[in-house]
């Protein structure tokens, strides 16, 4: 049902008062002005003012159901013409039917009709339009929330896409490597399918969490780094290190497994020498700070800057729900490529969702 003016609590009392106060005043004029009668004041007072009451009100309702996209002024000045012209129309038939042998007053009445009219009209008027004004604002806002609401449901959906994205790479990537260690190291396959199970049940769990507290992204890290290093060997080794201020920090889910699985390609892949990866986290500035750092081999290979699907995925997540830029850095120096995510808090820290 369409939302009308006088449903809002505030108008509707306001309205109500001053019918209220418009009846009394009147009947004033009409007693101590005109010099009527009490009967005669007190019920042209209230017949008028109360049908006028109704009429505008009317207004309201028909303009809550029906406005011209075209013309709606012209329509509006001729409706509540209309609805002026009925109103004094009921109104005087109902006073002589009332006062018949009144002749003096209902030769006022007459006389009394363009006043009437002007006055009516504009009351009228002005609550047609006020209601016209308040129902395309109404409209404008619901507009603007539709909007809002499809916007966020199709950042919402990119999201998820993305995260969607990099289960499936790095599931090819560790089917393929237990395929190669089932004949030659059984006991390690074995080992990094169990691995790659609880790895998988957490990443179910945190389908669908918009935020997660930091020591619970570590510890997935951590799931993850296992696989890798049942791959690896003693090849690779980590070293993750956070601030105790981080404990009670927020961070989107999946966000460090990217970045991490870039450090292992782009360090491990072109050398046969171990390699240490580093993950730091601190808080700075209201912001959660997490560093990943890993060596790589400039003559054998050159630095990624960003281009790669995973770091090109975090930016990108990153944009979507901050609508910033400037919280993913890559910098490459002595031979250690770093990698920077920078998070800005919720403001309620309690929200998981």
């Amino acid at each position: 049902m369409a939302k009308q003016l006088l449903t809002d609590k505030l108008f509707h009392r306001t309205f109500i008062g001053t019918a209220y106060v418009f009846l009394v005043a009147h009947a004033a004029v009409l007693l101590y002005w005109y010099k009527l009668g009490n009967g005669v004041a007190w019920t042209d007072s209230a017949v008028h003012i109360t049908l006028l009451a109704l009429s505008s009100r009317a207004t309201s309702f028909s303009l809550a159901y029906y406005r011209p996209a075209r013309g709606k002024y012209t329509f509006l000045l001729t409706y509540t013409i209309a609805q002026t012209a009925l109103w004094l129309f009921i109104c005087t038939s109902i006073m002589q039917y009332c006062f018949p042998g009144e002749q003096a007053y209902l030769d006022w009445v007459h006389e009394a009709l363009p006043a009437r009219f002007v006055i009516g009209w504009l009351i009228i008027c002005f609550l047609a339009f006020r209601s016209l004004w308040w129902h395309d604002m109404e409209a404008r806002r619901e507009e603007l929330l539709r909007k809002d609401t499809a916007e966020r449901l199709a950042r919402e959906a990119e999201l998820y896409k993305l995260r969607q994205q990099l289960q499936p790479h790095f599931l090819f990537n560790s089917l393929n490597s237990i395929n190669a260690l089932i004949m030659l190291r059984p006991q390690q396959a074995r080992e990094m399918v169990l691995k790659l199970s609880d790895f998988l049940r957490g990443t179910l769990k945190r389908e669908d969490q918009h935020w997660i507290a930091l020591p619970d992204e570590l510890q997935y890290l951590q799931w993850y780094l296992d696989i890798e290093k049942v791959r690896f060997g003693h090849r690779l080794s980590t070293n993750v290190t956070a601030t105790d201020a981080t404990s009670d920090l927020k961070i989107p889910p999946m966000l460090l497994q990217p970045v991490v699985e870039n450090a292992i390609k782009y360090g491990l892949y072109d050398t046969t020498d171990a390699i240490t990866i580093t993950i730091e986290a601190w808080m700075q500035d209201e912001l959660l700070y997490v560093q990943v750092q890993n060596p790589f081999d400039s003559t054998l290979q050159q630095p990624q800057t960003g281009t790669g699907f995973g770091l090109t995925s975090i930016r990108r997540r990153l944009y979507l729900l901050f609508a910033r830029h400037d919280l993913l850095e890559t910098t490459a120096k002595d031979n250690i490529y770093t990698t920077l995510i920078k998070v800005p808090q919720p403001y309620d820290k309690s929200d998981n969702n």
